[in-house]
């Protein structure tokens, strides 16, 4: 193959990790065949429930369900949860034992993106509305690989992983869950489970926003002034230690009771969105090279006024219309809508001198695999604000939906 005419050691960092997972994926000479029988042993090895993970042989697992749409009440814990199913050979089975919630959780719950999740559930549509019932909600985990699909090399049972779970697929508030072998990361050796997940969806979530779309990267980034809005929850907590880790000048906006949060993870600058209007202080300060809105609203309407023109300077948002255009006007108007929308205002803010863009959530075990080795550097902490047991879940819920997170709200589904 052409890659063996280069050294992976000539790559920058990033790109050899993903190149390390390409040549572990296709260079297998003597690839380990899961049957039903190894898959069982290899879990006796380390549980004592034995399984298949094979289509012919299935069993049941414990998971916290919603059988539909609607408020906290709709959670319901299941003991006979349909238990997942190795049906790619890039695909690999973890067994959870941390995993922990976001706003997506919550919006999920009350059937926010319901049409768009199910498009990508069931692209040709072959099955009857409300065929993702019952639906497993958590979009973090860390736990055990138990069983690995034919193509996988990179990974092996027993390996201790974390990942980021796309919304289209069962989540983590069950025992198990099947994911794409490029989803997941090993896990860093400095933290336990519990620390690990809290960790995951927001990485990938800022990793997607600031350097797929915002182009920021360890190499480029000395010295940028960016701003953070909306800096003390999940992203935003990352967020700042990533830019700092990649020495930037961070800015950030939150309340003052947060604003020693912030700074212990290394904000330079605190602007309390209480304490007057937040667009006067952040005019008063020089302009920034990049914006991060973790917020929305009308923030947009004065933001870019706060960047550099005419330098490459971004306003990157979180916050979009898309999957309530896509919910609301079907998935080709909902599309259409949201495409004229970005364009639009792309055009409106480019004649100015400043770049407007969209992020959305991206999972990538190679970002993971980025994440992973800073951890393990002390350059990035977990947030985690609170934890719950299994058992609790429906708590963590009505914490989380309280609003003004400090981290993460993490749940241990095995008690680690």
């Amino acid at each position: 193959m052409i890659i063996q005419q280069y050294s992976i050691s000539m790559l920058c960092p990033f790109k050899r990790v993903a190149c390390a997972r390409w040549v572990a994926l296709f260079h297998h000479p003597n690839p380990t065949r899961i049957s039903a029988g190894t898959g069982g042993n290899a879990l006796h090895k380390h549980s004592s429930r034995n399984f298949s993970a094979s289509a012919q042989r299935w069993t049941i697992m414990p998971a916290w369900v919603i059988d539909k749409y609607g408020n906290n009440d709709v959670l319901r814990y299941s003991t006979n949860a349909m238990f997942p199913i190795i049906n790619y050979p890039n695909e690999v089975m973890v067994k959870v034992h941390s995993a922990s919630l976001n706003p997506i959780d919550i919006s999920m719950r009350s059937g926010y993106g319901a049409a768009t999740l199910r498009m990508r559930r069931d692209p040709l549509n072959i099955n009857a509305a409300g065929n993702e019932f019952p639906l497993i909600l958590g979009r973090d985990v860390s736990g055990v690989i138990m069983e690995c699909g034919l193509d996988v090399s990179y990974f092996k049972p027993g390996d201790e992983v974390w990942a980021a779970i796309p919304p289209w697929k069962p989540g983590s508030l069950a025992e198990f869950v099947v994911l794409s072998g490029n989803e997941v990361s090993h896990r860093p050796k400095s933290l336990s489970h519990t620390q690990a997940a809290a960790l995951p969806y927001v990485a990938s979530t800022a990793w997607s926003a600031l350097v797929n779309t915002g182009g920021l990267n360890k190499d480029n980034c000395t010295g940028k002034r960016i701003l953070i809005i909306g800096a003390s929850g999940g992203v935003g907590t990352f967020s700042i230690q990533l830019m700092k880790a990649w020495g930037a000048h961070v800015t950030v906006t939150c309340s003052q009771n947060a604003e020693q949060l912030v700074k212990d993870l290394g904000a330079d600058h605190m602007v309390d969105y209480k304490a007057g209007s937040v667009e006067a202080q952040l005019r008063a300060l020089k302009p920034f090279d990049l914006i991060l809105d973790n917020v929305g609203g009308d923030t947009e309407q004065w933001a870019l006024s706060c960047l550099k023109p005419w330098s490459g300077a971004k306003y990157v948002t979180l916050v979009t219309p898309f999957m309530l255009n896509t919910d609301r006007l079907g998935i080709a108007d909902g599309m259409l809508q949201s495409g004229v929308t970005i364009g639009s205002k792309a055009l409106k803010h480019l004649c100015r001198g400043v770049h407007y863009r969209w992020a959305l959530f991206a999972p990538s075990g190679p970002a993971l695999d980025e994440v992973s080795e800073l951890v393990d550097s002390g350059k990035i902490r977990p947030v985690v604000e609170q934890v719950f047991s299994f058992s609790e879940v429906p708590q963590a819920f009505q914490k989380l939906g309280r609003g003004h997170a400090r981290g993460k709200t993490v749940i241990n589904i095995t008690g680690t």
